[in-house]
């Protein structure tokens, strides 16, 4: 009899890196079932899978208001049953981490990151929510306990793993436990490499506060040099009023449409501090540079001066100065293209399978 493995996942209501891992844990794994605390039965990642739910499923605009809830979420994954399965493998930004297993199931967390919210951006956090601030004051208190039980549900794993040497750090400051780095998977092959020079910069992801799209935006409303940026979020209305004429807002495209823009680029924006950063690995897989903040996961996968160039303040001025001073020239694309392939989902299979075999006999 094979060893039966279960996949869990934080919730399954939006799409980006995290929502990448599970989908190539999927590919590995794919008899097993996931489990979540929410999901949509449209989101890619839960089509023509075995997807198990905890009871805020079925609570009222679970989907849409999912902050609200945010309290049972604790309860919520605790009362996630794991019995029979011999490994459990969660992929968690939050509470998945949390799960109770039986004493001899083990469990290896892919940590994306210590719960944002709670820790190191838990500033950002209430100032993005926008609320009055009477409510932002009485979710203090709540936001407190939340953290109480993310410090004890982050000792449940038996193992953990992480996406960058940046997410490590915070891992063992903040939960004081070491984590292993595999570098997350990003969809090499599904862009091809660009060897012809580009007409616009290009920034992409969800358009949120901590991300820094304000900077790309405020630098190239001074340039006047044309800007596409992909995604959407709760920030596009206040980017949309700081733009210039030459800024273009795409909201979200097709897997297709985004391979294009990385090819017809004549370099990428990376002003945030990320875990990881897969926009800048797929925009490397087209070959074109990066400027990336130098810190965080940017400053891990850009190599400066070789793939990019790394920026030393999170300010509009850097990243003009960057623009201006970039010569497309000086950048090798196959060179650039072969450091993207170092972050292929092939070698994410590689090494977690080889993990899996030394601490869980798969």
């Amino acid at each position: 009899m094979g060893m039966k493995v279960a996949l869990v996942h934080d919730y399954l209501i939006q799409d980006g890196g995290a929502e990448r891992v599970l989908g190539a844990l999927q590919r590995i794994f794919p008899n097993a079932p996931t489990f979540t605390i929410i999901y949509d039965p449209k989101h890619p990642q839960a089509q023509g899978k075995a997807i198990k739910t905890s009871f805020l499923q079925k609570f009222p605009f679970s989907r849409r208001l999912d902050q609200w809830y945010m309290p049972l979420m604790p309860l919520a994954v605790e009362q996630m049953d794991f019995s029979g399965f011999d490994l459990v493998i969660s992929s968690s930004s939050s509470f998945a981490k949390g799960i109770i297993t039986a004493p001899e199931t083990k469990h290896v967390c892919y940590m994306h990151t210590p719960t944002r919210f709670l820790w190191h951006d838990r500033i950002g956090y209430l100032n993005d929510l926008r609320q009055p601030r009477p409510i932002r004051i009485a979710l203090l208190p709540i936001l407190q306990h939340l953290r109480l039980w993310d410090k004890l549900a982050a000792e449940r794993p038996t193992h953990v793993l992480t996406n960058s040497l940046t997410s490590r750090e915070r891992i063992k400051k903040y939960y004081g436990r070491e984590a292993e780095v595999i570098y997350p998977p990003v969809d090499v092959a599904g862009i091809k490499v660009s060897r012809t020079p580009g007409t616009y910069w290009l920034a992409a992801g969800r358009l949120v506060g901590y991300k820094r799209f304000d900077l790309a935006v405020k630098a190239f409303a001074k340039l006047h040099l044309p800007l596409k940026i992909f995604g959407t979020g709760p920030e596009m209305r206040r980017l949309k009023k700081m733009a210039g004429p030459k800024t273009e807002f795409l909201g979200n495209v097709t897997e297709q449409k985004k391979a294009e823009l990385y090819q017809g680029a004549i370099g990428f924006l990376y002003p945030q501090v990320e875990d990881f950063g897969i926009t800048a690995v797929e925009a490397m897989a087209a070959g074109k540079p990066v400027i990336a903040y130098g810190s965080g996961g940017g400053a891990e996968s850009v190599l400066n001066g070789v793939t990019g160039e790394h920026i030393e303040t999170q300010s509009w001025e850097n990243i003009a100065d960057a623009v201006i001073r970039l010569d497309p020239a000086k950048y090798d694309p196959m060179r650039i293209r072969a450091r993207a392939e170092e972050f292929s989902e092939e070698r994410f299979k590689e090494k977690l399978t080889a993990y899996l075999s030394s601490v869980a006999g798969v």
